[in-house]
């Protein structure tokens, strides 16, 4: 079971480690002001895990449009972490813990497999500044989370920090009359908030 501070409501720890491209970043970089699903995963040797990340990387467009960052861990070394990546096709950030730091803090280590030592696998949708919604242990494949659970909780993330999640809410069109842009403006998957111009109007590319 995971640390029992690790639950909805709590903060998940900011840890830095080196990517897929031997660069370090924190959790909270990589999320920015967006929602994160973010994966502990056993690594590239388990076929549960290949299977699972196929679903995302399947599914990884949907996330890029709706505003939403994937990152994956595991405790694979910086070669092994990439070409998992470049096998798969993936595109968000993979993050390389050859030395546990995860697995030990938020104790989790998968002791029914001393050969690998990975951690238990976990899924967490987390809320904007690393705030944990809800958690899914996939050690046994059918407990992990299916792209229709994530898109639900995900729904229910946006619903609960975007003001403009209902754009017919009351004071909302008086406010973008008012030229309150930033109520509107929303960070991409990767970069900066996209604005465009046409004429004398200032809108946001969604």
């Amino acid at each position: 079971m995971v640390r029992p501070d690790i639950k909805p409501g709590a903060i998940f720890p900011d840890y830095e480690l080196a990517d897929h491209d031997g660069n370090v970043h924190s959790l909270a970089e990589l999320q920015g002001s967006i929602p994160m699903v973010l994966h502990l995963s056993r690594g590239g040797y388990c076929p549960k895990e290949q299977r699972f990340m196929r679903r995302l990387v399947s599914a990884y467009p949907d996330f890029r449009v709706a505003h939403t960052r994937i990152v994956s861990i595991s405790t694979d070394d910086q070669l092994n972490t990439n070409e998992f990546r470049d096998a798969l096709g993936a595109e968000w950030p993979f993050l390389s813990d050859p030395d546990r730091l995860v697995q030990q803090d938020l104790e989790i280590q998968e002791y029914t497999d001393p050969v690998h030592d990975p951690m238990i696998p976990h899924t967490f949708v987390l809320e904007p500044g690393l705030t944990i919604f809800s958690v899914y242990i996939g050690y046994w494949f059918w407990a992990r989370p299916t792209l229709e659970e994530l898109h639900l909780d995900l729904r229910a993330v946006m619903q609960k920090i975007r003001r403009d999640y209902d754009p017919t809410a009351p004071g909302l069109r008086e406010a973008w009359e008012r030229r309150e842009r930033e109520l509107f403006l929303v960070e991409p998957s990767d970069g900066a908030p996209i604005r465009y111009t046409e004429g004398d109007r200032v809108g946001v590319k969604r």
